[in-house]
Parts: structure tokens; sequence; C-alpha cells
């Protein structure tokens, strides 16, 4: 009898480690009699440390869990962040789902409730297959020939963002909040039923026969794959601060500062061609002139600090686009419709990025390092990153010109759209001297340019 049961726990876990259904449904039919199943709900989660309150999520032990697959040893500040991160989630601070916006992201808190990240799944993305965003299931179930941009990789929008991230490091822009390709498991995230029943059976079974859950490769809800961003405090939509600054005048100064962050979310964007850059997905963080602290005597001679700003380029989700927009729509920049888009490059900007652009093994090294984290996805295809960098070495060789020229940001997005292919006899991801690149020009236009 214990021989049958043995051999019923050895097929149990390998099953439960699988993610067959319906053979599921027979196997636990025919467990002995001693193991039962927990209902088919998901539990509460407001509980702090009890068992029957506790989330599905796998304990420190099981090495599939994010305490040992995201590591970041380049980044210790980073790798603290996500640490943190993890052990709010054991603890019960599961991440909160963001109502705004057409997939399915989370606010991750740290142990005080705090909100530290912005977690997006790359299941849970428009193209995704749990998408928990019902009107965009509509959208794409009614109006599929409309539905997304297809210029852009489907369900890369989490490697587009943590792509944003590198360039933004790589180029010293500093306005992208810190962000990586991470595995976070939470109840709170979109899974399928079958994952919460074998989530739920696994942990039943460890409670029952001990001896046969602690072989389960894992206990828990399974981990998803996302990009995780720093969390920004403080900061308004770019929308409302611009309202503001047009009926009161900012301090030179200040004035000149968001200039300078102005030019260089326009080279970020620019460089990565992103397809979504409106005035409510930029932030704006600005904390007025003060003389708090200060004597009267002081106050009375002006000794008062600057106003602060500050500038956050988030929502990078649909950028990298292996073609320029030639079909319906053309995504275009809406900050080129803002005064500050009208004011040549600064002096500042092109120092700034001018020398680095303008060296082509730099331009390739980007490239090497867009590789390395584009290619950990399933999905990769050598083929189409390849077209995703012929576009962005276009954008950065107009951008150059532009940078040379003094021309502003709105004389830039008037530029013809360029793309510059590598030389397809160059034998993998290894540089020659003799490298060569065939530049081309799109000569096929979006059929509305206003959108």
């Amino acid at each position: 009898m214990s021989d049958h049961i043995n051999a019923k726990s050895h097929d149990l876990i390998d099953l439960l480690d699988s993610d067959s259904e319906k053979e599921l449904d027979e196997m636990s039919r025919s467990l002995p009699p001693d193991v039962t199943f927990a209902p088919n709900r998901s539990p509460t989660r407001t509980g702090r440390g009890h068992e029957e309150h506790s989330p599905l999520l796998a304990s420190r032990v099981e090495h599939e869990y994010g305490q040992f697959e995201n590591n970041f040893p380049d980044d210790p500040d980073y790798q603290e962040v996500i640490r943190v991160a993890e052990s709010a989630i054991e603890e019960g601070f599961l991440p909160e789902r963001i109502f705004q916006g057409s997939s399915g992201s989370y606010f991750v808190k740290n142990q005080e409730g705090k909100t530290i990240g912005v977690f997006k799944p790359k299941d849970e993305e428009p193209y995704g297959q749990l998408n928990p965003k019902w009107t965009k299931w509509m959208h794409k179930l009614c109006c599929p020939c409309c539905f997304g941009r297809s210029c852009l990789v489907p369900n890369q929008g989490y490697l587009s963002e943590a792509g944003a991230s590198v360039v933004d490091q790589k180029l010293q822009l500093n306005i992208v909040p810190k962000t990586k390709v991470v595995k976070l498991a939470s109840d709170t995230f979109n899974y399928n039923a079958i994952d919460r029943a074998k989530s739920r059976t696994k942990k039943n079974i460890l409670e029952k026969l001990p001896n046969v859950g602690r072989h389960f490769h894992r206990i828990g809800l399974p981990p998803k794959t996302g990009s995780f961003q720093f969390f920004v405090n403080n900061y308004k939509d770019a929308d409302f601060w611009l309202r503001k600054f047009d009926n009161e005048d900012l301090p030179i100064s200040t004035a000149t500062r968001l200039q300078h962050l102005f030019e260089r979310l326009v080279v970020l964007d620019y460089i990565i061609r992103n397809t979504d850059r409106g005035n409510d997905n930029w932030l704006i963080r600005y904390e007025p002139a003060s003389s708090h602290g200060q004597s009267e005597e002081e106050s009375e001679w002006n000794f008062v600090d600057n106003p602060v700003i500050s500038v956050a380029a988030i929502d990078n989700g649909l950028a990298f686009p292996f073609k320029h927009p030639d079909e319906w729509r053309a995504y275009p920049y809406h900050w080129a419709w803002l005064p500050q888009a009208k004011v040549p490059f600064s002096d500042e900007i092109r120092d700034l990025v001018l020398p680095q652009l303008s060296d082509m093994n730099f331009v390739q090294d980007l490239c090497d390092d867009l590789w390395e984290l584009f290619k950990t996805d399933k999905g990769f295809d050598k083929r189409t990153f390849e077209c995703q960098m012929s576009v962005m070495r276009g954008q950065i060789l107009n951008l150059t010109q532009a940078l040379k020229d003094k021309k502003s940001p709105v004389q830039l997005v008037q530029m013809p759209v360029v793309t510059v292919e590598r030389n397809k006899s160059a034998s993998g991801r290894s540089r020659t001297e003799s490298e060569t690149f065939t530049q081309s020009f799109a000569h096929r236009a979006p059929f509305f340019s206003w959108c």
C-alpha cells in the first residue's frame, strides 16, 4: 500500500510541476484519502503571517523565486530595492494594480506600505494573454485590424522599458527612473485558474504530506517576468506644471534648467523612437523657491533658495520599433507642440551627447548592450532586432546632424526619417574595421500625420 502511495506521490510531483489541466484533474481524484484540497476561491490576503491568510507565494527556500533569480551584483542599490520588494510581498504587503493604462501594471510596496516601484509583467501587456483590462480585450476582439502598433514587436513592452533605461544611463541623461527586468510573484497579479489551482494544491499537499510536498520544485505561484521601475515621489504630469508655467514666470535659472531637461527628454524619445509620448506620461517635480529657515534680514535681501525642478521620463514601453510608422498613424512626439520645442538645442545638451553619438564605436556599444537585454526574451529574433537597431541608428544619425546644425526639436522631427542597416556580411556580433552600413530613407508616410 505504501509503495502505491509513493508511486502516486511521484506522479503527483511531476504533474503539479507541469502545465496539464486534464492530468491535474485526473490525478486529484486518485490521491490517498487523507489529502484534501483547498476550496476553489482566493484566500483572504489581509493577514500578516497567519497561516490561513498567507499569500500563495513561494518561501525563501524555493530556488525559482526572485530571492535567487533577481541578482544585480553590478548595481547593489537596485538589488537592495528588489530584496525589499520581495520581502514585503512575502510578509503580505502585496502589489496594487494600477487602473490607468492599457495593461496590467502594479505599484510595488515595502514593509511600511510605501510605494517603491512599478512592475509591469510581460504576460499582462496589451498583447499578453493575461491582460486584465477588459476594454483592451474588447478592442482586440472587435477591432483587431486597429489593435496595437504594427511597427512594434508584440509583447516586448517590458524590454522597451528596460531598454530606455539602458539608453538613459549610457548617455548620462538621468531622466529615466532606473528600470531592469526582474521576476516577481504575487497573488494580486493576474494568473489563470490552473496556476492558482496548482498552487493551492501544492500548498495543501505540503501541509498534509510534507514528505511529498518537499519534493516540489515550487510551492507558490510562478514568478512573472517583467520590468521593475523605481517609483519617483512628488512628481506630477508634465501637462499640469506646463499649464501653470504658462500663467506664472519662472526664474531665469529655473526656466533654463527646465529647457535643458526637456532637451534630454527629446534626445531619449527620438533615439528610441517612442511612439507613445504625451504630456501625461512624462513627469515634472517642481518645488517653488522658499526662504524657510532664513532670518528676516536674509529674506529682505532675497537670500532664498532657487526653485527645484526635475523631469522623469516614464512609460517607455512602446518604443524601439523595427520600422518607422508607415501605415495609419504617425505616432508623433506630443512635446513637439510645446514652446520649448521651438528653441534651438543648447550647448549643454550638445556637449553632453554629441561627442558620444558621433562615435560609431559608442553607437555599436549601445547596440551591443541592448542585444544583451533583448536576447533574454524567449521570442527573441535576431533579424527583427537588427531592424530595430537600424531604425535607432537612423534616429541617431538625424539627431547628430541636428545637434551639429543647432536645430530645434521641431526641426529635428521634421527631418526625413532614415534607417541605417548593418552590412549583412558582418559575422555575428563581432566588430571589424571594414564593417559597413547602408543608409536608406523611408518613402512611405502614414495616412494620418497628426496622431
